[in-house]
C-alpha cells in the first residue's frame, strides 16, 4: 500500500510514524520552512524533520495551484493520502488522485469542533469529553464521513498542551487501526456526520487571551487551561499585566468589583470575577519566568489586601 502523508506540526508526527508501520510512505508533504527565532532563520516543520530522519522524500509546495504540483502528486500513484494538521485545504483535484481517497485524523468528536483549534475549544467550552476521528475527506471543512473514532474524558485540570499530546497519540492509534483494516481488505465503513451538533473551532487569536474579570470564574479557568501553553492567558492584576499559566475557579460569593484582589498567599491569589472567584496559581510578569503565586508575591509584597 502506497501512502502519501501530509502534515506539518508536532501533532502529526505520531501519525506519520504509525503510518510507516502499516504501509510504504512514498512522499511526505508539509508546509514550507518558516522564519523563526530571534535570527528569523528558516525552520523546518516537525513533520519534515521526522520524515528526513526516516529517509522519506519531503515535498513543500506552497499550494497545489503551483505549476506541476498535481502532476507530481499523481505520478506517485498513491493508494491513499493521509492528512493530519497539514494547514492547507485540499482541492477536489487532489482528493480525487489516490485510489482509496484521502483520510484525515481530526482531534475532536465530529461534528463537534470542526476547524483549526478543536483541542483548545473543547477545553474552553468546558466539554467533559473529546476524542479523535479518522475521517474520509471531502471538499467541505471537516464534513466528511467518519471511519473510526476513539473517545476520552478531559481531565478537570488538563491543559491544552497536555490534551494535545494525548490526542496526538490516540490519533496515531486510530490511524494504525484504519490502515490495518484497509490492508486486510476490510476498509472501515464510512458513517455520515449528523447534521445536528455542528460547532466550529476557530483559529486561536492572541487577542482572546486577555481575561475579562467580569466573566464567570469557571469560564476564565477553562480559558487559562485551554490557552496553556499558547497563547497563554493574560490579565491586569492590580494595574500590572501578568500572564496566567494555572488557575482554579472557586464557587465563592462576594460583592467586590470584578478584578479586585480578595486574598493573596501561598495557596494563590484570589480575584473577584463577575461570578465566583478565580484563584491564580502560576503567574508570569513581563520579561520574567513563570512563578508560583507565593514566589510571584515576593516581587509584589503590596499586592495582598489588608486583613
Amino acid at each position: 500500500m502506497r501512502i502519501v502523508f501530509a502534515g506539518t506540526p508536532e501533532f502529526a508526527v505520531p501519525s506519520l510514524r504509525a503510518a510507516a508501520t502499516r504501509a510504504e510512505i512514498v512522499a511526505v508533504y508539509t508546509q514550507p520552512d518558516r522564519p523563526a527565532g530571534r535570527g528569523r532563520g528558516l525552520l523546518a516543520s516537525p513533520v519534515k524533520q521526522a520524515a528526513q530522519e526516516m529517509g522519506v522524500e519531503v515535498r513543500q509546495p506552497a499550494n497545489f495551484r503551483e505549476p506541476g504540483a498535481l502532476e507530481a502528486l499523481r505520478a506517485l500513484e498513491p493508494d491513499l493520502m493521509v492528512v493530519v494538521a497539514y494547514g492547507l485545504i485540499l482541492p477536489q483535484a487532489v482528493l480525487d488522485i489516490p485510489a482509496e481517497g484521502c483520510w484525515n485524523v481530526h482531534a475532536s468528536l465530529l461534528p463537534r469542533w470542526r476547524g483549526a483549534a478543536p483541542i483548545q475549544r473543547a477545553i474552553q467550552a468546558g466539554d467533559a469529553e473529546t476524542g479523535v476521528c479518522l475521517m474520509r475527506m471531502e471538499r467541505g471543512l471537516d464534513t466528511g464521513p467518519v471511519l473510526l473514532e476513539q473517545r476520552t474524558a478531559i481531565g478537570p485540570a488538563e491543559t491544552g498542551g497536555q490534551l494535545h499530546d494525548r490526542l496526538a497519540e490516540m490519533g496515531a492509534w486510530v490511524l494504525a487501526d484504519g490502515l490495518g483494516l484497509l490492508r486486510a481488505g476490510m476498509s472501515p465503513v464510512p458513517r455520515p456526520q449528523p447534521e445536528e451538533g455542528v460547532t466550529y473551532a476557530h483559529k486561536l487569536d492572541k487577542a482572546e487571551a486577555k481575561l475579562d474579570w467580569s466573566r464567570p470564574a469557571g469560564e476564565l479557568a477553562n480559558t487559562v487551561r485551554a490557552f496553556n501553553p499558547w497563547p497563554v492567558a493574560e490579565a491586569l492584576l492590580a494595574g500590572e499585566r501578568a500572564r496566567i499559566h494555572a488557575a482554579t475557579a472557586l464557587e465563592q460569593e462576594h460583592d467586590a468589583e470584578p478584578g479586585t484582589v480578595l486574598a493573596a498567599g501561598r495557596d494563590g491569589i484570589d480575584i473577584a470575577c463577575g461570578r465566583g472567584v478565580l484563584r491564580l496559581g502560576v503567574l508570569q510578569r513581563d520579561g520574567g519566568r513563570a512563578l508560583t503565586a507565593a514566589d510571584y508575591l515576593n516581587g509584589r509584597p503590596g499586592l495582598a489586601p489588608p486583613r
